[in-house]
């Protein structure tokens, strides 16, 4: 009965490995300095700061988890997107209740001064 199931498996696994082994041998190898620097989405790389070296800037980051937090928050309306029958009025007012937290989350960060590119 789980034949299909594991040969689903065991053909993902073999492509995973097979894609892992064979980039490398298939792929370009010619390195220069500038792709073996780090990338930091537009800002030049620095060495370390010393201890009270100065600031670093927060706002990629920032930005990021925002939209991660968001992001998931927004995944859990699927569920009652596909049940909304089922729940009847009590999942409305759930759903609703729910929206209205995240609607007060965003206006907070907005209000904050999260979303502000500066």
């Amino acid at each position: 009965m789980y034949v299909p199931l594991v040969i689903l498996f065991v053909l993902a696994a073999g492509f995973a490995v097979l894609s892992v082994l064979l980039g490398p041998l298939v792929g370009p190898s010619r390195y220069n300095k500038a792709k073996l620097q780090a990338y930091e989405c537009g800002i030049e790389p620095s060495p370390q700061p010393l201890v009270g070296g100065g600031r670093m800037p927060v706002a990629y980051y920032i930005t990021a988890m925002l939209f991660i937090l968001f992001d998931i928050e927004m995944v859990f309306l699927y569920p009652f997107a596909v049940n909304a029958d089922a729940l009847g009025l009590f999942g409305l007012v759930e759903i609703l209740l729910f929206i209205a937290t995240v609607g007060f989350a965003y206006a907070y960060v907005w209000r904050r001064g999260g979303l502000d590119w500066n």
